[in-house]
């Protein structure tokens, strides 16, 4: 099928395979309470440029069970370590702490991420979503990176994303709440990402539709998934019934986020309008 086809195309944009380890961090995730999406979601951006990941972890809120397995990712010589999770300012948040182990960094006031902690509170205050400004003791926690860290502006939430280079090794500390990572991702890393994987980026959109049966669908993502070569489209399927909704999910990898959005822009239109002639409707 095309869309399989589109999937099987690789848009590498770098001489050499950028490898990549994900370190998954939450009590929760290992109870069942949540999904853990977020490896889910940079494993396609990571496909999307041409990277390949080689490890996922899930870990405990436990300090010496993070720090050895940074330890073990840097033995290992990836060139990419992601940490999900962990950033927040609870005593159960402890991923800076781990690297700082890890890496035998010691664990200081960042200027940049107290800048952009305190200006986070304050815009939050003055939206009356918190009930003061002052940086506590909590908050300032979020700005304790490891030594030589970098902070990496969170356009969505309050606790900056890090980065810290060992060697050839980059260690980015991404929030785990989804919409942050994927905004963070999405965003202020970009540049990161284009010189660690070389001049490309991935987008992608979800389209939900009233549909219960994939087998209607098919037609007209093949005809779309034609139209449109470089974009990968793919249903989600979950069960048969009147009250199901299907998610169609386009995404595609450019040498820019402009192009790649645009590709993606260009097939959703194409799809909604080769669905609606099905009579199938997209879903707010």
């Amino acid at each position: 099928m095309p869309e399989e086809k589109a999937e099987s195309r690789k848009h590498c944009y770098n001489s050499r395979v950028v490898t990549v380890e994900i370190l998954t961090i939450g009590n929760e995730i290992l109870l069942g309470i949540i999904e853990d999406t977020n490896s889910n979601y940079l494993c396609r951006v990571i496909r999307g440029m041409g990277g390949r990941v080689r490890r996922i972890s899930v870990l405990r809120d436990e300090i010496d069970a993070i720090a050895g397995e940074v330890k073990a990712s840097l033995e290992r010589r990836s060139d990419l370590i992601f940490t999900c999770g962990g950033l927040g300012p609870t005593d159960d948040d402890l991923t800076l702490a781990a690297i700082s182990q890890a890496t035998a960094r010691k664990l200081e006031v960042n200027p940049s991420a107290r800048e952009f902690v305190e200006r986070r509170y304050r815009e939050l205050a003055s939206q009356g979503y918190v009930s003061s400004a002052e940086m506590s003791e909590a908050r300032l926690k979020m700005a304790r990176l490891p030594e030589s860290a970098r902070a990496v502006e969170n356009p969505v939430g309050a606790a900056p994303a890090v980065v810290v280079e060992v060697n050839d090794t980059r260690i980015v500390s991404l929030p785990g709440v989804p919409v942050e990572l994927k905004a963070i991702v999405e965003g202020p890393l970009q540049d990161l990402l284009a010189q660690t994987f070389g001049r490309g980026s991935y987008r992608e959109r979800e389209i939900t539709v009233g549909c219960g049966d994939e087998s209607e669908l098919a037609p007209a993502l093949r005809r779309v998934a034609f139209l449109h070569p470089d974009v990968y489209i793919k249903s989600r399927a979950s069960r048969f019934g009147p009250d199901v909704f299907f998610r169609i999910v386009i995404s595609a990898s450019a040498p820019s986020a402009e192009e790649a959005g645009r590709l993606i822009a260009s097939a959703a239109s194409d799809l909604t309008r080769t669905l609606g002639d099905a009579g199938i409707q997209e879903r707010e």
